[in-house]
């Protein structure tokens, strides 16, 4: 057995080494998706009047995909359309998903799309982003809201991990794909235990040969959301095996503030 495979790889790429069955995302047992139609398996259909439907069908979501091939329970906290500010004006809440019997030990942000490129929602800057706030204004900007979604569920999971996905890139760069990277970025920079699976640098483009094979209209196919599964659970092991001192007390994740002496939580 090379054990050195199960640590960080020097030049390792995130993505280099695609782990089929989760490898170390495995280790949580609960995890939280948040997202929009991309998180929720979303297909999108044509009636004989060529007319588009929209079906979000979770079992075909990334992070059902992920829940089966890594045995963990999955929640989808996510929407066809959703936005930061929807999610907090209203989704949320209506959906129940405050509520603390929901808690998990990692929550995995996928906004962005319909926020920043489909509503022209002003990014805003990393100013904007309190993750220790839950309550009073929200400044009107994407940072804005995204900031606040990550301190309720701080707020309702104090010691969970959080894994901010970027947007991959298409034939040409967008630089608003960028920016909004790089605003995570600085989210990740400024508050622990918050990480950034930074698919706009890192994931294949999704160009024409890519949408032949993992596209259905403008929303991906089954394979499609197979395909994002592997890349998001082979991310985080890649950044376990990067941190390993931040999951040594995963398993207290939840625990009432158990915990182990003398490692860092």
């Amino acid at each position: 057995m090379d054990i050195t495979k199960f640590y960080a790889v020097p030049g390792e790429g995130p993505l280099d080494e695609i782990k089929f069955h989760g490898g170390f995302f495995g280790i949580f047992r609960t995890v939280a998706c948040i997202g929009d139609s991309l998180s929720s398996g979303e297909m999108e259909s044509l009636d004989a009047d060529g007319n588009r439907g929209y079906h979000d069908y979770f079992e075909y979501s990334w992070g059902q995909y992920m829940a089966r091939a890594a045995g963990v329970t999955v929640h989808n906290f996510s929407r066809g359309g959703m936005t930061a500010s929807e999610y907090i004006n209203s989704f949320a809440e209506a959906k129940g998903f405050w509520d603390p019997a929901l808690a998990s030990q990692a929550y995995i942000l996928a906004l962005g799309v319909n926020d920043v490129l489909n509503r022209g929602q002003a990014l805003g800057t990393i100013d904007d982003v309190d993750m220790d706030t839950v309550d009073g204004p929200i400044p009107d900007t994407f940072a804005g809201y995204y900031g606040r979604v990550l301190a309720k569920y701080k707020a309702i999971s104090p010691k969970a991990r959080f894994f901010l996905v970027t947007m991959p890139q298409g034939e040409q760069d967008d630089a608003r794909k960028s920016a909004h990277a790089a605003l995570l970025h600085q989210i990740a920079e400024k508050y622990p235990f918050v990480y950034v699976i930074d698919l706009t640098r890192h994931a294949p483009r999704h160009d024409a040969q890519f949408r032949r094979h993992f596209y259905m209209g403008g929303h991906l196919n089954a394979a499609g959301y197979q395909m994002t599964a592997w890349q998001v659970m082979t991310y985080i092991d890649w950044l376990i095996r990067q941190h390993p001192e931040d999951f040594t007390q995963v398993a207290f994740i939840g625990r009432g503030g158990v915990h182990h002496c003398g490692h860092k939580w």
